[in-house]
This record gives C-alpha cells, structure tokens and sequence, in this order.
C-alpha cells in the first residue's frame, strides 16, 4: 500500500481504535509530527514505522492490502490477449484500407476482391480490438468510455458493411457517402478520446494524454478537409490504445506487485 492510501488507513484504524494522535504516539515510540505527515501522505514510512504502527493498531498489513487489491475474472485476460493481437493487425491493416479508398475513388485503383478482403480484415480485427477495450473498461471501470467503444464497435459495423455493398453493386458509390462516413468516425473517435478524460488516478496521466489525442483526431476526421491531417494524432492515439492495453494486461494478469514484494520485506523486519 502506498501513500496517501496508506496514510488515510492508520486514520481511520486510529479513530477506529479511539486513540489520538498522542497516545498512539506513545504506543509505538515516534513523535507526533512524524504521525501528522504520516496520516497527511506527505511522508512515506520505513518499514520498521510501518510495522511499529500497525502492531500498535493490532492490524496486520497483508489483510489491509487485500481489502484493497481488486479481483479480476479469469476470462479477461484471454479477450484481452485477442484484442491486442487483432489490434496490432488492424494498426497496419487499416493504412492499406486508406490508401485503396482514396485510390479507389479516384479511380485508380479496380480490384474490387482485393479491396473488399481488406474491409473484411479492417471489420474484423478493429472490431476484436474495440470488443478488448470494451473489456478493460470492466476491469478499469468507466462508464463513459465504454458507451463511446460501443458507439465506435457499431459504427465500424454499419460503414464497413455499406463499404462491402457498395463494392459488390453499383447502385451507389463509395463516394456519395463518404463525407457523412468520415464525419461519424470523426464524432466517434472524439467521444472515445472524451472517455479516456474521465480516467483520474489510473496509470500516471497516460489516459488523459491519449484523450487529448482522440479529441484531436476526431476533429480533424469530422473537418473532412483536416482528415489527412489527422493520420498523424491518430496514429499516436491508437498505438498509446494499444499500450493502455498492454498495461492492463500486465495489471491484470501479473502475480506481483511493488506492494506484494513491500509486503515481504515488511514481514521479514
């Protein structure tokens, strides 16, 4: 447990126990300011402090730290696997699917299957990678977030089906509908990266970066005229996804911690 939680724990273990600061003071032999900057997290305690108080309190620090530690189910993990090795494949697969669109309506470029096994790979492997975002925001909840990857995992749906219609008839082009098809993704991608603002305490202020980014990005795809421009923050934003992935893998699925290994050397003093 760290600072400041572990602070607000003897706070309250103290209170608990009826005790003042003075008394607890003379129970474990330190002084009363050194519990004041304890308490108030601007300190973190050796070991031997640590171990002095919580005796003192009769508390046992490895049944404090597993109240706090959150269990996550075992199925998450493999989903999470999944996502990340679909997304690495749609990072990659998706500059190709840009590059025949814009190819494609300027006629350019003809093959239609080759194009049309590109959108299918695109539809599938970003939707694996929506699905494990999805996931994580169970194992690091927020609401906000989840609603905008589902918003995104149906909008990914929608388009990329029309695309494949489109390509197997000619009753309309891809062009007719391709300004309101940059716009929802603009809007889509903007509402992911609001998400992401809503994280606070969760992996330093990655989150708030990466939302900084999907803001960015969905602008400039909803601009339309500002979508080429956009491959550069987007580009930052889906590899920084994807590393918010590979952290909650590792949170999740790792069998130590900083607190565990502390907690040894606690046991051992």
């Amino acid at each position: 447990m760290k600072q400041p939680e572990l602070g607000k724990k003897i706070s309250e273990m103290r209170k608990a126990k009826g005790l003042t600061q003075e008394e607890l003071v003379e129970m474990c032999n330190l002084n009363v300011r050194t519990i004041q900057r304890i308490e108030a997290g601007e300190v973190t305690p050796r070991s031997y402090t640590i171990k002095a108080l919580f005796e003192a309190l009769g508390a046992q620090l490895e049944n404090i730290e597993s109240e706090k530690k959150p269990v996550y189910p075992k199925s998450l993990v493999p989903w999470l696997y999944t996502g990340l090795g679909a997304g690495l494949i749609y990072f990659f697969l998706s500059y190709f699917d840009i590059s025949m669109e814009v190819e494609w309506m300027e006629g350019s470029y003809t093959n239609s299957l080759t194009f049309g096994l590109v959108k299918v790979g695109v539809m599938i492997t970003f939707s694996l990678f929506l699905f494990g975002l999805i996931k994580m925001t169970g194992a690091f909840p927020n609401k906000i977030l989840q609603i905008a990857l589902w918003v995104m995992l149906i909008a990914n749906g929608i388009w990329y089906s029309i695309d494949l219609i489109s390509l197997a008839t000619s009753s309309f082009r891809m062009e007719d509908y391709y300004v309101v098809k940059l716009g929802t993704f603009g809007v889509a991608y903007g509402f992911i990266g609001a998400g992401f603002l809503c994280y606070k305490n969760l992996w330093s202020n990655i989150p708030q970066i990466l939302g900084g980014l999907g803001i960015v990005s969905g602008i400039l795809i909803f601009s339309v005229v500002g979508a080429l421009f956009a491959l550069i923050p987007l580009t930052m934003f889906e590899i920084g996804e994807l590393a918010f992935m590979i952290w909650g893998i590792n949170k999740i699925g790792r069998t130590s911690s900083p607190d565990s290994t502390f907690s040894a050397e606690f046991q051992s003093q």
